[in-house]
């Protein structure tokens, strides 16, 4: 699964890797929680120009009653997950990309767990495959929120979690994004684990635990025993 997350680099980077004018607000964020605004890529269905959005982590479908479903839909299973009702209306016509510098997975060792940052080998911006819904509260007000989808692990992953999010390749953007793509077997192809050549995972402090905390502390690299690295200890 992928239950926290970063964007910390400067909206520079961001604009360059995605192509979009970025939000007057944006900051960078070291430790991204369920809930919370996240960034999100969406096209036009009009034309090819690309829009950065703030969508609530948590996929709220349009038919919820409430907002609370949101906390059990922060992620789609790419295998199986896409064709029950919530999410299969938004995978065919309401995908996004997330993005992202990094995301964080607890290793169990012993009685503790330890935090371990995964990213890409060069520490850039890279794009969770996302899809994402609009709820109108009983009062009228608009909420958009996005779920991000998940795959197998590979092999970097594979001894942490049983899951990890799905990382889209570059080349692939553009036809995530398409709205006028809607055959899910031509998405479904793109929802494969990232290389894990191409990553690299490194152990993190605990402050990371609490969502409280968000603050570069989080993604810096620490030491930790052998055997806790290695889970021999």
């Amino acid at each position: 699964m992928c239950g926290r997350f970063r964007l910390s680099k400067t909206d520079k980077a961001v604009m360059k890797q995605f192509g979009v004018e970025i939000d007057p607000d944006y900051s960078p964020r070291y430790n991204i929680s369920p809930s919370q605004s996240v960034f999100a890529i969406r096209q036009d269905a009009a034309q090819p120009a690309r829009m950065l959005s703030k969508l609530r982590w948590g996929l709220v479908p349009f038919w919820a009653k409430d907002l609370a479903i949101g906390y059990k839909m922060i992620n789609a299973r790419s295998e199986t997950g896409l064709d029950k009702p919530a999410y299969r209306d938004s995978f065919k016509k309401r995908r996004c990309l997330i993005p992202a510098d990094g995301f964080y997975e607890w290793k169990k060792v012993g009685k503790e767990k330890h935090p371990y940052n995964f990213g890409m080998a060069d520490d850039s911006v890279f794009a969770f495959a996302g899809i994402w819904d609009t709820w109108k509260s009983p009062d009228g007000t608009s909420v958009e929120s996005c779920s991000i989808l998940t795959t197998t692990p590979n092999a970097l992953v594979q001894d942490v979690h049983d899951r990890m999010p799905v990382i889209l390749d570059r080349d692939d953007y553009e036809q995530w994004l398409d709205p006028g793509v809607k055959e899910p077997g031509t998405l479904t192809e793109l929802l494969k684990p990232f290389p894990a050549k191409q990553m690299r995972r490194y152990p993190v402090s605990q402050i990371v635990n609490s969502p409280k905390n968000d603050k570069p502390e989080c993604i810096v690299e620490i030491s930790l025993a052998v055997g806790a690295v290695t889970g021999t200890a």
